[in-house]
C-alpha cells in the first residue's frame, strides 16, 4: 500500500515538472514573439511620415435640431492636444470622444488618433468652422476650414423626413425608397453628396434582385456604397432601412431632375385562396387601402403557404439647379471645386546644378478630387520640370473628403536661393469665387554654375577654327610620287596572287552555306506539313475538351455572376467554332450574329443569345456592381437550356 502511494506521488511530481517546463517554453516563445513584434512596430513608428491632420463632417447639410458629427484625425502621431470645444456663433461644438487606430498596410504601421465632436445647430444659416490649431509634440498643425449649411426643418424637402413619413403613412406600404439631395443648387462639376434610403417591412422577408439606380440625364454618379443598415419606426410601422451613399456631378448648366431611384425586390405575400377576399383588387395591392398583412398568414405563418412576388421600388425625383462657373478663371485652374488647403515640402535643400529636388505637395479638403491636378510652377525659367506622380487617400465612403499628394521633381540649371512659387487654383462654391493658393517660400542652396560654352562658340568670328589652324601649323606630307622612269617601265600587280588549295579559302566555305540552309529548310517544311496534317484533329479535340469542362462549371452554384456569364458565353463561342466545319472559325472571333448564323437560330433564340452576350459584357467590363452575389437557379436553367439546344 505504501509503495503504491509512493509511485503515485512520484508520477504526479513528474507530471507537474513537465507541465511547468512546457509552460515555461510557451511563455518564452510568447515573450520572444511580443518582443520581435514590438521591435518591428517601434521601427515602423520611428520611420513614420511627419504628422498630418484632416477634418471632415459626416454631412455638409443639416436641419435645425439635427446633430452633425465632426471628426478630426491626426495621422502619424499617438496623441495630440486638441480643443475640447470649438467656438462658432450659431453652432454648439463639443468633443464627445477620442479613439486611437493602428493600421497595417504592406507591413507598414500607421498610427492615428481621432477626435469626435458633436455639432448642434442653434439657428438656420451657413456656417464656417474655422481651422483649428492642433499641437503634436513641438509641431503645430492646422485643420482645414469646413462649411455647414443649416436649414429650417420645414424647408428641408429633398431630404425630408416629413416626406418620408407621408410616403410611409399608408398602412399598405410594404417598401419605400427615398432620394436625399441636401443641396438644391450646384455648379457644373461640383460634387454633391447623395443618400438613398430603402425601407422594407421585415415581415415580407425582402430579397433585392436589382440594386438601386439613380436615373436621369446631364450628370454622372459614383458607385453606390452601402453605409448603414438599421431598424426605424416610421409613422408607427417598423421598417428595416438600408442607406446607400454616392455623389453626383452635373456635366452642364441648367435645371435637372435627379432620379427617381428605381430598384426591384422580391417579397413574400400570402397566397389568396378565397375569391371574396380578392374582390375589387389584385392579391398584391400594395398601393390601395387594403393591407395584405391583415391576412391571418402573418399572424400564423404556417397556416397557409406564402408566395414570392416581384415589386418595383421607386422614389420621387429631386430638382437640382446647376449654375455655370464664372468666367475669367485663373490660368492655373484645372476644374477643382470645393474647399482646399495646400502644403509643400522640398528635399534635399542643398544640391548641385542639375541635381533633382523632390517637391511634395499635399492638397487636403473637400471637393471633386478627380479634377485636382498638381500645382503649376509660377516661373519655370532655369528650371527643368518632370511630370508629377499622385496618390489619393479618401476620408469618407464616396471620396468627397480626403488628401491628394503630388511628388514633382525640379532640376535647377543655375544657382538659386529658393524654389519657384507653386500655384493651385480652385473654385469655392460657398464664396462663389475663384481662390488661388501660393506656396510659401522654401529656401534652398544650389551650388555650382551654368554649363560652360564650348571654345568654338566663344571664338572671334574673324579667327580661323582651331582645327584649321592646327592643320596650317603642321606640315602636310606631300603625296606626289617622284616621276621616276622606273614607274613607267614596270607596273606592279595591284593584288598578290596565291596558289593555296581552294578548300582553305573562306569563299569556298561561304558558298557551302547556301545548300546547307536549303536542306534545313526542306526538312523543316516536311516537319511542318506533318504537323499541319494532325493540327486540325488536335484543335477539334482541344475545343471539345474545353466545351465539356465549361459545361461542368456551369452546373456549379458557388460561382460569381461575372465568372458564370463569361463561361457561358465562352461555351457558345467554342460550340460555334466546332460547328463551323471547314471554315475553321476562331472562338475568340465569334459574336452573336456569327453564332446565330452558324446554328441557324430563330428570332426567339437569337434574342436570348444576344441577352446572354450582353450580360457577359456587362459583368466583364462595367466592374463590380451592386447586385446579387450569385446567379439565380432560374437564370441557370435558362442559360443551360439555351446552350444545350445549340446544335
Amino acid at each position: 500500500m505504501n509503495l503504491t502511494v509512493c509511485h503515485a506521488a512520484r508520477f504526479l511530481d513528474s507530471a507537474w515538472n513537465n507541465a511547468c517546463e512546457m509552460n515555461f517554453r510557451m511563455s518564452t516563445s510568447r515573450r520572444i514573439f511580443i518582443a520581435v513584434f514590438g521591435i518591428i512596430a517601434g521601427a515602423q513608428f520611428a520611420h513614420a511620415d511627419s504628422p498630418s491632420v484632416t477634418a471632415v463632417l459626416n454631412s455638409s447639410e443639416a436641419a435645425l435640431g439635427e446633430t452633425v458629427r465632426l471628426e478630426i484625425r491626426i495621422t502619424g502621431a499617438r496623441g495630440a492636444d486638441a480643443p475640447e470645444e470649438i467656438m462658432v456663433d450659431g453652432l454648439e461644438i463639443r468633443r464627445t470622444g477620442t479613439s486611437q487606430r493602428i493600421e497595417m498596410n504592406n507591413l507598414s504601421l500607421t498610427s492615428s488618433v481621432v477626435y469626435d465632436y458633436t455639432v448642434m445647430p442653434l439657428r438656420a444659416g451657413r456656417f464656417t468652422i474655422p481651422p483649428q490649431t492642433i499641437r503634436v509634440g513641438n509641431n503645430s498643425l492646422r485643420s482645414p476650414a469646413l462649411t455647414l449649411n443649416v436649414a429650417d426643418s420645414s424647408g428641408r424637402s429633398s431630404g425630408a423626413r416629413s416626406g418620408r413619413d407621408a410616403q410611409a403613412a399608408g398602412a399598405n406600404n410594404l417598401v419605400f425608397a427615398e432620394l436625399i439631395v441636401p443641396s438644391k443648387t450646384a455648379y457644373v462639376g461640383e460634387i454633391v453628396p447623395v443618400q438613398i434610403r430603402m425601407g422594407f417591412d421585415p415581415r415580407v422577408r425582402p430579397r433585392l434582385i436589382e440594386p438601386p439606380e439613380i436615373t436621369g440625364q446631364g450628370f454622372t454618379a459614383q458607385k453606390l456604397q452601402q453605409s448603414a443598415e438599421n431598424t426605424e419606426t416610421i409613422s408607427g410601422r417598423l421598417y428595416e432601412v438600408v442607406t446607400y451613399k454616392t455623389a453626383i456631378a452635373a456635366a452642364r448648366a441648367g435645371k435637372f431632375e435627379i432620379g427617381p431611384v428605381k430598384a426591384k425586390a422580391q417579397v413574400v405575400v400570402p397566397r389568396r385562396q378565397s375569391p371574396p377576399r380578392a374582390r375589387g383588387r389584385s392579391p398584391f395591392d400594395l398601393f390601395d387601402q387594403d393591407d395584405p398583412f391583415s391576412d391571418p398568414f402573418f399572424s400564423n405563418p404556417f397556416a397557409q403557404l406564402g408566395e414570392r412576388r416581384e415589386v418595383e421600388i421607386k422614389s420621387e425625383p429631386v430638382a437640382l439647379e446647376v449654375k455655370p462657373l464664372p468666367p475669367n478663371a485663373p490660368t492655373s485652374f484645372s476644374g477643382a471645386i470645393g474647399n482646399f488647403t495646400m502644403t509643400n515640402e522640398a528635399k534635399p535643400r542643398t544640391v548641385q546644378v542639375g541635381d533633382p529636388i523632390t517637391v511634395t505637395t499635399t492638397i487636403s479638403g473637400r471637393g471633386n478630387f478627380d479634377r485636382v491636378n498638381a500645382p503649376v510652377v509660377e516661373d519655370e525659367r532655369v528650371w527643368h520640370k518632370y511630370p508629377p506622380s499622385s496618390k489619393f487617400k479618401q476620408d469618407d465612403e464616396v471620396g468627397l473628403s480626403g488628401t491628394k499628394t503630388f511628388e514633382m521633381v525640379l532640376s535647377p540649371n543655375d544657382k538659386k536661393q529658393g524654389l519657384p512659387p507653386l500655384v493651385f487654383s480652385y473654385f469655392d462654391p460657398v464664396k462663389e469665387q475663384y481662390v488661388t493658393l501660393h506656396s510659401e517660400a522654401i529656401p534652398i542652396s544650389v551650388e555650382g554654375g551654368a554649363a560652360i560654352a564650348s571654345s568654338a562658340v566663344g571664338a572671334p568670328s574673324g579667327s580661323a577654327p582651331p582645327a584649321a589652324a592646327a592643320r596650317a601649323a603642321s606640315p602636310v606630307p606631300s603625296t606626289n610620287k617622284p616621276q621616276d622612269i622606273l614607274y613607267q617601265l614596270t607596273e606592279l600587280p595591284t593584288k598578290a596572287e596565291s596558289f593555296a588549295p581552294i578548300y582553305t579559302r573562306n569563299v569556298f566555305w561561304m558558298a557551302q552555306v547556301f545548300p546547307l540552309l536549303a536542306l534545313i529548310g526542306f526538312a523543316g517544311w516536311k516537319i511542318r506539313r506533318a504537323r499541319i496534317d494532325n493540327r486540325e484533329a488536335q484543335r477539334i479535340a482541344a475545343l471539345q475538351h474545353e466545351a465539356t469542362d465549361l459545361m461542368h462549371k456551369l452546373h456549379r452554384n458557388d460561382v460569381s455572376p461575372r465568372e458564370y456569364y463569361a463561361e457561358a458565353s465562352r461555351v457558345v463561342r467554342v460550340k460555334a467554332a466546332l460547328a463551323s466545319g471547314n471554315r475553321r472559325i476562331d472562338p475568340n472571333m465569334v459574336d452573336v450574329e456569327t453564332a446565330a448564323e452558324t446554328f441557324k437560330l430563330n428570332s426567339d433564340s437569337r434574342d436570348r443569345l444576344r441577352r446572354l452576350f450582353e450580360q457577359s459584357d456587362e459583368w466583364q467590363y462595367s466592374g463590380a456592381r451592386n447586385g446579387p452575389g450569385r446567379v439565380s437557379p432560374e437564370s441557370q436553367r435558362e442559360v443551360l437550356e439555351l446552350i444545350r439546344n445549340l446544335r
